[in-house]
């Protein structure tokens, strides 16, 4: 039973950004082919290609937030997705296998590629995907344009935990495409010890306990990431990161 599942509450207010002008994230880093801007008001990121052809245009990439965050947070934002296809993804307790920040110099170069720069790579991290949406169907964009075509089959929320990009949970997406949504949707990641919870406007999508041996050990402290794959064009606003406390 759900009314069974212990929750974690709010408390102390460790971290807030409304995400709204360049000033806002003047600190964070951008790593591959991908650009912020604020056409809006409100933190939009989109790759710098179009649409990536071919094997030679990498158009993903992973925009860091420079702080670092202790175990058992909630973080929170607004979601706002602006044109389809594409993938949304949050990276969250990252950090170098001995326990550098995740942007330290001695790290390995890492340029937006999935597989060689972050699952076979020199950190650790988990990382969620959510607004998962591939091609098949004609979609069109909140102006009725049509810009790309979508999958036609159940879409999911996953977790994932590196290194190694190992999946570890699944669950529904309840976000709609793009034609049908009604923006913001609040996302809410808690991070607790063993314990992450993903949820979108309150609704719990999965919750998922680590045994600290089958992936390695349980993460904690480390820094938090938006990842887009191209050509997923979406907008952020008002990050928060909460301690919180466990009752059961």
């Amino acid at each position: 039973m759900l009314e069974d599942r212990p929750q974690y509450e709010n408390r102390e207010l460790l971290y807030e950004n409304p995400l709204r002008s360049e000033e806002d994230t003047e600190d964070f880093v951008i790593e591959g082919e991908g650009h912020a801007s604020y056409p809006r008001d409100r933190l939009r990121l989109e790759s710098n290609y179009g649409y990536p052809s071919d094997e030679d245009v990498y158009g993903h990439f992973l925009y860091w937030c420079p702080e670092t965050f202790p175990d058992e947070i909630a973080i929170s934002w607004d979601f706002y997705p602006i044109r389809e296809p594409g993938l949304a993804m949050f990276w969250f307790a990252a950090r170098g296998l001995n326990g550098e920040h995740v942007l330290d110099d001695s790290l390995d170069d890492r340029h937006g590629r999935y597989g060689e720069d972050y699952g076979d790579s020199d950190i650790d991290a988990l990382h969620t995907s959510y607004f998962r949406r591939n091609d098949d169907v004609m979609t069109s964009n909140m102006e009725g344009e049509q810009v790309g075509y979508l999958e036609q089959e159940f879409q999911t929320v996953n977790l994932r935990k590196s290194k190694g990009l190992n999946p570890v949970m699944w669950g529904g997406d309840p976000i709609p495409c793009v034609d049908q949504a009604e923006p913001p949707y609040r996302i809410r990641v808690v991070k607790y010890g063993p314990d992450v919870v993903f949820s979108v406007e309150g609704l719990e999508v999965y919750r998922w306990t680590d045994d600290g041996e089958t992936h390695g050990p349980i993460l904690g402290e480390g820094s938090i990431g938006f990842r887009q794959m191209a050509p997923l064009i979406a907008e952020y606003t008002d990050l928060e990161v909460h301690s919180v406390e466990k009752v059961d």
